[in-house]
Formats: structure tokens, C-alpha cells, sequence
């Protein structure tokens, strides 16, 4: 079990480090310093796509960490008593964030990253929004799910954070590079 719970740190750990490059770029795409793309990830799935989001915008890359990181006994789902049953059983729930706060103004486009639970967005990723001023920003969602379409995890956040201008979400389940891009493509689009 200890071996269990320590693979379970070790990969979120990896997770928020790798969510935490700044400017990670592929091919030609250049530095874009108005988008920047936050994720939370607990198991590493969802910084994988962020990483490639981040490349294909040019944006900045942050990692949206819990202040106690979860443990495999924490995001055990099948278990009402762990601590994502908990929080996301707690429409209020708030998990606090680590890691520093951002300089919000600095950015006009924001793709928030998420893995879904309970078919919604992990409520740490609504403390990470609680935090700034979203009026005049675009938000566009992305997520990763087992087994949950992005459409009722974006609608309960464009309803909690009116203020920001949304863009339609897209689920990025083992996305390739291409794909990525394209969808990037496409939704700045509609942006500019």
C-alpha cells in the first residue's frame, strides 16, 4: 500500500512539474505572451495535453497545484469518504492552491485544463478561477475524462464565471499534436 500511495505522489508531482514549463514550444509556434494555459492534473494525463496546448498557442504554461497534494487514496472515486468524493459532494468545497499567483492582467486568453470529475471540473480549478478578475478575459476549457463529455463541466463553469467571455470546450482524450493544433487553430479564430 505504501508503494501504492508513493507511485500515486510521484506521478502527481511529475504532473504539476510538468504543467509548470513556461513557453513550451513545438514546431514553429511562437511565444504568445497574451494566452496562457493553466491545468490541473492529478495523474499526469491532463498536463500531457496542456503541454500540448501550450505548444501550439505559443502560451504560458501553469500548473494549478493543490497546496496538500492529493494521494491515490485521495482520488480514490469509488470511496465517499475520500477527499475528491469530499470535495466534489461540497459545491463549496475550495481546495487551496500552492505555488505562486500570476499576474492575471498580463493575459487576455486563458484555456483552463482539467481532468473531469463527477462529470464536472475539480473544484480546485474553481478556487484557481475564484482568484482573479476574469471580466474582458476569453476562457476556453479542455479536459480529459474516463468515461464524462466536457459539455456539462464547461456549462457549470461559464454559469459560475460569467464575467469571462467563454469559448466552446473541447475533450482532448489522448490527443495527438495535429489535432491539438487544429482545434487551437480554430478556437482563436473564432476569438480574433
Amino acid at each position: 500500500m505504501y508503494k501504492l500511495v508513493l507511485a500515486g505522489v510521484s506521478a502527481l508531482f511529475m504532473a504539476a512539474a510538468a504543467c509548470a514549463q513556461p513557453n513550451q514550444t513545438m514546431n514553429s509556434t511562437q511565444p504568445n505572451p497574451r494566452i496562457l494555459v493553466a491545468c490541473f492534473s492529478a495523474t499526469g494525463t491532463t498536463a500531457r495535453i496542456a503541454e500540448k496546448v501550450a505548444a501550439a498557442t505559443g502560451g504560458t504554461l501553469y500548473a494549478i497545484t493543490p497546496a496538500e497534494p492529493y494521494t491515490a487514496a485521495d482520488l480514490d472515486w469509488t470511496d465517499k469518504r475520500s477527499r475528491s468524493s469530499r470535495e466534489m459532494n461540497d459545491p463549496k468545497a475550495r481546495p487551496e492552491i500552492g505555488g505562486e499567483k500570476i499576474d492575471m492582467t498580463r493575459y487576455e486568453v486563458i484555456f483552463v485544463g482539467y481532468p473531469i470529475w463527477w462529470d464536472l471540473a475539480p473544484r480546485i480549478v474553481e478556487t484557481f478561477l475564484d482568484r482573479y478578475d476574469l471580466g474582458g478575459k476569453t476562457v476556453i476549457p479542455f479536459a480529459t475524462s474516463g468515461g464524462s463529455g466536457i459539455s456539462n463541466s464547461a456549462a457549470a463553469l461559464k454559469k459560475a464565471y460569467p464575467q469571462a467571455a467563454w469559448r466552446p470546450g473541447r475533450l482532448l482524450n489522448r490527443a495527438g499534436d495535429a489535432e491539438v493544433r487544429a482545434w487551437v487553430e480554430q478556437v482563436l479564430k473564432v476569438e480574433n
